[in-house]
């Protein structure tokens, strides 16, 4: 694989090349689970194309959306995990066809030591991802579903630049944690204010 693949890793020649010669290139499909909770981990995935979505299930198996990987990042919980040696606390699934490359945890704390533009990677995506976790327990907490609904059904057209989005009211349902009753109810609500047209599994923004 070329290293120029990994074109929206913000990062030197240097530090690219050791990721390349440390790393292992992986292609998942739509849909494919990349890291299953309570899953040791061993290896930090970056995402070299596509996206993955990072679930959290409670005891009830109703899950819902903590936050989207886009190209060039990284899961900061796997960073934690991995480097304390610990479990995955959040269910990582492809979002679309994504190719990852994955590092070993030991080679983590190599780079962190000889390049400190790696550190500060780290930081910035944890500052980002406690950022989008912020939204989610606000949004959890002060936001009513509609509103949560519409922002989530955005955020998803901006990430597959598209207007148009292919999906069941039961995924639906299930990023969001709650049922699939709720979200087929507030999405025709939502087409008979013209906020949204609806089809067989697809939704389009008007």
């Amino acid at each position: 694989m070329e290293q120029g693949n990994l074109t929206e890793f913000k990062s030197s020649p240097e530090i690219r090349e050791k990721l390349f010669e440390y790393g292992i290139a992986k292609t998942f499909s739509e849909g494919e689970i990349i890291l299953n909770e309570n899953a040791y981990i061993k290896v930090i995935p970056i995402v070299i194309s596509g996206s993955i979505r990072v679930m959290r299930t409670d005891d009830d198996c109703r899950e819902i959306l903590l936050y989207y990987i886009k190209a060039g990042e990284s899961c900061i919980m796997s960073f934690l995990g991995g480097m304390h040696h610990d479990t995955s606390k959040v269910k990582a699934i492809a979002e679309e066809e994504t190719e990852i490359l994955f590092i070993p945890v030991d080679k983590v704390s190599l780079l962190i030591k000889e390049y400190p533009e790696w550190l500060d990677y780290i930081f910035r995506l944890y500052h980002k991802r406690f950022e989008e976790l912020l939204e989610v327990v606000n949004a959890v907490a002060f936001k009513k579903m509609d509103e949560r609904l519409l922002n989530f059904i955005n955020k998803k057209c901006e990430l597959t630049k598209s207007h148009t989005l292919y999906v069941t009211h039961e995924n639906l349902a299930n990023e969001l944690g709650t049922a699939r009753v709720v979200i087929s109810r507030l999405l025709k609500q939502m087409e008979e204010t013209g906020l949204v047209k609806l089809g067989r599994n697809k939704i389009t923004l008007v």
